[in-house]
């Protein structure tokens, strides 16, 4: 899947759903840097894409960057309610209550 949306990349298409593909893509495979690349440049496109909010928090806290995971979900959380996203908005507020409950590394 990662290697047909590349190619897509590559011949010049672009957009937010592309972008969000090869997140997710990255995301699962685990190469977190790669997926929030993604994830900001869908969000270049589309801000108000609560789902990219959502997963971009994910690859942040995963690289061990919990402010900008945080901050992340809580833009998302906006986004989601700008566009009566309830589900997006909720599992976001989750995330953030976890990280916030939880004590920093160190």
């Amino acid at each position: 899947m990662l290697e047909g949306l590349e190619k897509m990349l590559a011949k010049g298409v672009d957009n937010a759903l592309l972008r969000f593909g090869l997140g997710k893509g990255y995301l699962d495979a685990g190469e977190y840097a790669r997926a929030a690349e993604h994830f900001q440049r869908c969000l270049a496109f589309d801000p108000q894409y609560s789902a990219a909010w959502k997963l971009l928090g994910k690859a942040l806290l995963e690289q061990g960057d919990r402010p900008a995971a945080e901050q992340a979900w809580q833009q998302g959380i906006a986004a989601a309610q700008a566009h009566g996203d309830k589900q997006a908005e909720k599992e976001m507020t989750v995330f953030l209550k976890r990280l916030q409950r939880q004590a920093p590394p160190g």
